[in-house]
C-alpha cells in the first residue's frame, strides 16, 4: 500500500516540545528529550500511542494548563496531540506552523492560526480538551463518538489503516470462539471497542474485560487472550509459548467489512476552531510528514528498537493518513456498530 503523500517543500523545524518518556515497566523516567516536529536528537525513552508502545507524558513551552494566551489575540489556538510514532507524519512539522508572532497571530489579513502544541497521553488530551485546557487534540475515534455533542473534526488528516495494522492484536490461548475472558491494555479504548464489535459479530457475545496494566507482560495476566498495542504487538512470535494464535485487528476488521479501519482524528471542541485555516496547516503538516518519511524513520526508528525498514514499512504500508472515502465509510460502520452494542451515545458523525 503505497502511502498517501503530496508534492511539498521540505520543513526544517525549529521548535521543539519537551516530553517525559514513561517506560516499558511504568515508572517515570528521569531525563527529557525535545521531541518536536522534525526533532534532531537522540534518545532513549519510548513513546508510545493507540498503536504503539506504553505512555508518555509531557512538559511543554505551553503556558499553565487552563491559562488563555491573552497576548496572541483570538486566533492562538491551543493543540494536543500524542507524541508516538503514530503521530509523527502528523505533526512533523505542525510547531513550526503554530510558532508565530504575536503581530503575525492578531494581523487580521493574515487568518493562518498561530498556536502552541502539547504532547500527552490519550487519557489527558480527552480531559484536557473536555475541561477547555485545550482547544484541538488529535485523539482515539471512540473518544470522538463519546462527544458528537461538542466535537467537530477538522482536516482530513487521520491515522487508520487499510488491512493489517500490526500494531493492535489480540493474543490467543483458546480458539477465538471458547474466550470469555480478555485482558485489554489501558492505552487504548478504540481498539477495546472494536475487539468487542469482533467478537459479537463472529460468536454473538462480547467477553468479560479484565486490565491489563502497562509494564505488565501479557503471558503474566489469567485470561483467555489478551488485547496488546504497539511494540508488544508488533512481534507476536514472542509469545508463541503461551498464545497459540492471534488477531491483527486492522486485519480482521477489513476482512469482515471491506473497510479501512480509522484509529484517530483531529477533533476541535467547538466550531469557533475548526476553521478552513486550521484544517489547512494540519494537512499540510501532514503532507510535510508524509514527503519525509525517511527522515522520520532516521530519527526514530532506534528509540523503539524497530530497524528502520521496520519503522518504514509500519509508517507506510501498514498506516494511512488521509481520510478518504473508504475511510469515511469505515468510519461510519465502525460508529453505527458501536452504537448497536451501546458502547457509545447516539449521535450523528460530522
Amino acid at each position: 500500500m503505497a502511502i498517501d503523500t503530496l508534492s511539498t517543500r521540505k520543513a526544517a523545524p525549529k521548535h521543539s516540545v519537551n516530553e517525559a518518556p514513561l517506560p516499558i515497566d511504568g515508572s517515570v523516567a528521569s531525563q527529557t528529550a525535545p521531541v518536536g516536529a522534525g526533532y534532531r536528537g537522540s534518545g532513549n525513552g519510548g513513546d508510545s500511542g493507540w498503536n504503539f508502545g506504553d505512555g508518555l507524558l509531557s512538559r511543554s513551552e505551553n503556558p499553565r494548563e487552563g491559562e488563555r494566551e491573552e497576548s496572541i489575540g483570538p486566533l492562538f489556538v491551543r493543540i494536543g496531540a500524542v507524541a508516538y510514532l503514530n503521530t509523527k507524519p502528523l505533526i512533523y512539522s505542525l510547531l513550526d506552523r503554530l510558532a508565530k508572532d504575536a503581530d503575525a497571530a492578531t494581523d487580521s489579513s493574515n487568518d493562518s492560526p498561530a498556536g502552541s502544541l502539547r504532547l500527552e497521553l490519550p487519557s489527558r488530551l480527552a480531559a484536557e480538551l473536555e475541561n477547555e485546557s485545550l482547544d484541538v487534540g488529535l485523539i482515539p475515534v471512540v473518544e470522538y463518538f463519546q462527544n458528537l455533542d461538542r466535537y467537530q473534526g477538522v482536516s482530513d488528516a487521520v491515522i487508520a489503516c487499510r488491512g493489517p495494522v500490526w500494531s493492535v492484536r489480540i493474543l490467543f490461548r483458546k480458539a477465538p470462539s471458547e474466550v470469555r475472558t480478555l485482558a485489554v491494555d489501558e492505552g487504548s479504548r478504540t481498539s477495546i471497542a472494536l475487539s468487542k464489535i469482533l467478537f459479537h459479530s463472529r460468536f454473538q457475545f462480547v467477553p468479560e474485560t479484565t486490565p491489563l496494566p502497562m509494564g505488565i507482560a501479557p503471558q503474566s495476566v489469567d485470561a483467555d487472550a489478551v488485547l496488546v498495542i504497539g511494540d508488544r504487538a508488533m512481534k507476536p512470535e514472542r509469545f508463541r509459548e503461551d498464545f497459540g494464535s492471534d488477531w491483527d485487528l486492522g486485519e480482521e476488521w477489513f476482512r469482515e467489512t471491506g473497510l479501512p479501519f480509522v484509529f484517530a482524528r483531529w477533533v476541535a471542541r467547538s466550531n469557533s476552531f475548526a476553521t478552513p485555516a486550521l484544517e489547512a496547516v494540519l494537512e499540510k503538516s501532514r503532507d510535510a510528514g508524509c514527503a519525509n518519511i525517511e527522515e522520520i524513520v532516521r530519527l526514530h526508528a532506534g528509540r523503539y528498537g524497530l530497524s528502520e525498514a521496520e519503522c518504514r514499512d509500519y509508517l507506510t504500508e501498514f498506516l494511512r493518513f488521509r481520510l478518504g472515502p473508504d475511510e469515511r465509510a469505515g468510519l461510519a460502520e465502525f460508529h453505527r456498530r458501536c452504537q448497536a452494542l451501546r458502547l457509545v451515545p447516539e449521535g450523528v458523525l460530522h
